[in-house]
């Protein structure tokens, strides 16, 4: 389960905000996450709070916004969101696309005590 290493690198994110802003525990921190990112939401909010054992976010809530694939069509100029895997534009058909949204994981914001 990779979902560990990356809640123990997102804890060790987490805390160097906190140790910055000298605030003692952390509440809660949210995390955008795409759908075509490779990590699954569940387990990273099963794993989060072993990753956060010892530290100040310990205890802290975790909340995942699922952020959908987003295709740009370089063909049509279009915006598209797959219904499947397929990386080709719902518009037209191309597969001549950049994907612009859904492959991220980022820590969006944490709320400090």
């Amino acid at each position: 389960m990779h979902e560990l290493s990356i809640a123990m690198a997102l804890v060790a994110r987490i805390e160097e905000a906190r140790k910055e802003a000298g605030a003692d525990r952390v509440a809660r921190a949210t995390v955008r996450l795409g759908a075509w990112s490779g990590v699954q939401a569940e387990a990273l909010a099963m794993a989060f709070p072993f990753a956060a054992e010892n530290t100040g976010t310990a205890g802290a809530r975790l909340d995942i916004v699922s952020v959908p694939v987003k295709l740009h069509c370089r063909a049509c100029r279009g915006d598209t969101e797959p219904d499947t895997i397929l990386a080709v534009c719902g518009s037209c058909g191309s597969d001549d696309v950049e994907m612009v949204a859904g492959r991220d994981l980022i820590l969006e914001t944490v709320t400090l005590e």
